[in-house]
């Protein structure tokens, strides 16, 4: 019997790039996607690519995959593999073909059996003002997107998830392409966002914070974005990039101090 495969994406107004993303899992046997809710086209989209959407509300990385892992696993108990993609990522015709014959090579296998590998780990080439990055930490950033989802885990930190495989994986060649900001105010958006997550996951594990300890972290996330994953071997990409970094890293030690809203109350 021939390997079954679901394509998943979690989405929010992703219309930009969300046509291209899905056209990459075109060799998939299904493509689901969960919205949390957009205001543009992003379902429209999704549905006219042929995606089953599913729609609820954003509760965080965590919740929103295990929503849509129990739904794939409930409702199609048949299902071998999934291919899981950002919404902003899209495969490489050298990496899907590649992922194709990862899929070929393990069917029929017993995936509890330590010769089957329960997933695979694909590089990812992310775009970032004038280039595709190769330094800085941002390559080959190496994700786990192709997984049994019957032996893994969804594991979050603060604004971010990971895949944690519960058996053994291999890698894949070709690139998962990655545009994760239109502009610098959008990376700046989302510094502020991750900030303040970053923020409310150590004073939630009862972490210290404050203006020294953000000086000192984002001085050592400059100088290991920039010198230690060679960033100036970016150009002024890499420059820029390791300065948000450090500003990155300063907003979320300042906001662990933080206790409610400035200034007196109504």
């Amino acid at each position: 019997m021939a390997p079954r495969t679901i394509g998943l994406v979690l989405t929010f107004n992703g219309e930009r790039l969300l046509a291209r993303c899905l056209r990459s899992l075109a060799f998939c046997d299904e493509i689901v996607v969960v919205d949390s809710l957009s205001t543009d086209a992003t379902v429209e989209l999704a549905k006219a690519a042929g995606a089953t959407v599913l729609l609820r509300r954003w509760e965080g990385p965590g919740p929103q995959f295990r929503f849509a892992l129990e739904h794939i696993r409930a409702m199609r108990p048949t299902v071998d593999w999934v291919v899981s993609l950002d919404q902003d990522e899209s495969l490489t015709e050298e990496l899907a073909a590649n992922i194709r014959e990862a899929i070929a090579k393990d069917s029929g296998k017993d995936a509890a059996k330590d010769a089957s590998n329960v997933g695979y780990w694909v590089p990812r080439s992310s775009h970032y003002f004038d280039r595709f990055m190769r330094h800085s930490g941002w390559y080959p950033d190496r994700l786990l997107r192709l997984f049994r989802p019957a032996r893994m885990e969804v594991h979050v930190s603060g604004a971010h998830y990971s895949f944690r495989p519960l058996g053994d994986t291999g890698r894949l060649t070709g690139d998962n392409i990655h545009f994760p900001y239109r502009n610098f105010r959008e990376h700046l958006d989302k510094i502020n966002s991750y900030a303040q997550q970053g923020a409310d996951d150590l004073r939630a594990k009862g972490r210290s914070g404050g203006v020294l300890r953000g000086i000192i972290h984002g001085l050592a996330r400059f100088a290991k974005l920039y010198l230690l994953k060679l960033g100036l071997l970016d150009g002024r990409a890499g420059f820029i990039n390791a300065v948000h970094g450090a500003f990155y890293a300063f907003l979320k030690y300042v906001r662990v101090e933080e206790r409610g809203e400035w200034g007196p109350k109504p």
